[in-house]
């Protein structure tokens, strides 16, 4: 292994992870596991054994019914106060700082095991927004996700938006002269890059990003269609009096919100979930909701609505969220038009985010000649319908959707880096 620190580019996701370096002047990408050059950002720890689960292992121990938490989408965390606040997981007190810098050592590890390399240096993939333009946790954020690095044990890191970097992956070489906008369709945030291609690269035009991303697309049709069926829109009976109240749905929201599900499983909660079934006008339904906090089954019921969503997306006539492991037989039907009305003011946020960005460039639609789509949650048909709408006369591209942002990170590693 060469003992002089290089440079690794990484691109720390909310749902999915991966990493690379340049080989023989091309990126390559790092198999961070078997086979795989991406790994789903996921931790399961295991009460039973005491281990740490990173990545498909996590997600297979929590599907299989193991003992322990399951945590994801950690990345939305960032720049809040959640991010220090210690606390016991297994046999020791740490921070999410803490489960984060052992996820990206385990990168770090696997790139220099395969490489040969020593990678002191990071060039990270961020989002062009963590929370919004001009929120106050932006600064914290990056600090944050600097902190990460260093404790997983890089000497430095650069930090690049997510959409710069496919945009340096694109093919710009080959298109000298054209104007595109990048749509990064992540986990957790939606960016824009307005680019101009050149004889020696891109020329960022304007960067812009909005908070929504593939999680939020999950928490709406989650909110709509699912949580209806454990007792959300319900009413309870008052405790004194005669009348009604409506269902709190702060428990609901959280259920349905990725970061905020290992939280909800506190004997307050099901007791306050006992008491609201005791008092419900639906108790069938409110009973569903004790079974998710009494049996844990938040995070399954979580990528049930992920894996309904992508079946609804793909054209099924008849898509359904199987809720089996709730009750046997419960289901959601998803049709088509019912995804489309539903994520209808997510697409509809999108649009205003490509406005956004022509209008910080200066430039109109009508001068955008390519449209590129990167990261997973870009192949809803939603996102492409709203931009063909915004540039119909762009040609639309979705190549490398999973690698573009890697392979320009790969790319940037080897510009001089301020150490």
């Amino acid at each position: 292994m060469t003992s002089q620190g290089c440079t690794l580019g990484v691109d720390f996701g909310t749902s999915n992870s991966a990493a690379g370096y340049m080989l023989d002047g091309k990126p390559r990408l790092v198999q961070v596991a078997p086979n795989q050059t991406t790994l789903p950002t996921t931790f399961f720890f295991d009460f039973d054994t005491r281990e740490t689960l990173i990545g498909e292992p996590a997600n297979q121990a929590l599907l299989n019914g193991a003992d322990g938490r399951f945590m994801r989408a950690l990345k939305r965390v960032l720049g809040s106060s959640l991010m220090h606040e210690s606390r016991q997981i297994l046999n020791e007190r740490v921070t999410f700082v803490d489960i984060i810098a052992r996820f990206l050592n385990q990168i770090k590890t696997r790139a220099e095991a395969e490489s040969g390399q020593v990678f002191d240096y990071a060039i990270s993939g961020r989002p062009v927004v963590f929370h919004g333009a001009g929120d106050p946790r932006e600064a914290q954020a990056e600090a944050d996700l600097r902190a990460c690095y260093l404790a997983a044990g890089f000497k430095g890191v650069e930090f690049l938006p997510e959409p710069e970097a496919a945009a340096i992956a694109s093919g710009a070489l080959e298109h000298s002269g054209e104007i595109g906008l990048i749509v990064d369709i992540g986990g957790g945030t939606s960016d824009f890059s307005l680019f101009r291609s050149g004889n020696s690269g891109v020329t960022i035009l304007a960067n812009h990003g909005v908070r929504i991303g593939g999680t939020d697309f999950d928490r709406s049709i989650n909110i709509d269609r699912v949580m209806p069926l454990l007792g959300k829109g319900t009413e309870l009976r008052k405790t004194i009096g005669p009348g009604a109240t409506p269902v709190p749905n702060a428990i609901f929201n959280d259920l349905a919100t990725w970061e905020k599900i290992p939280f909800l499983y506190t004997a307050k909660n099901r007791r306050l979930v006992e008491e609201m079934v005791k008092l419900s006008y639906s108790p069938e339904k409110m009973a569903r909701l004790a079974t998710v906090l009494e049996d844990e089954l938040g995070h399954e019921l979580a990528f049930a609505v992920e894996r309904g969503k992508i079946a609804a997306n793909s054209g099924a006539a008849h898509s359904m969220i199987d809720l089996g492991q709730i009750e046997r037989g419960l289901a959601a039907s998803l049709p088509i038009d019912v995804l489309a009305q539903t994520l209808a003011a997510h697409a509809m946020a999108l649009q205003v985010g490509a406005e956004e960005t022509l209008r910080l460039a200066g430039t109109e639609a009508e001068k955008v000649e390519r449209v590129i789509y990167v990261g997973g949650s870009s192949l809803m048909s939603m996102v492409s319908d709203a931009m063909k709408a915004k540039f119909p006369n762009a040609q639309h591209s979705f190549s490398e959707v999973f690698t573009a942002v890697t392979d320009g990170l790969a790319l940037a590693s080897e510009r001089p880096a301020s150490r």
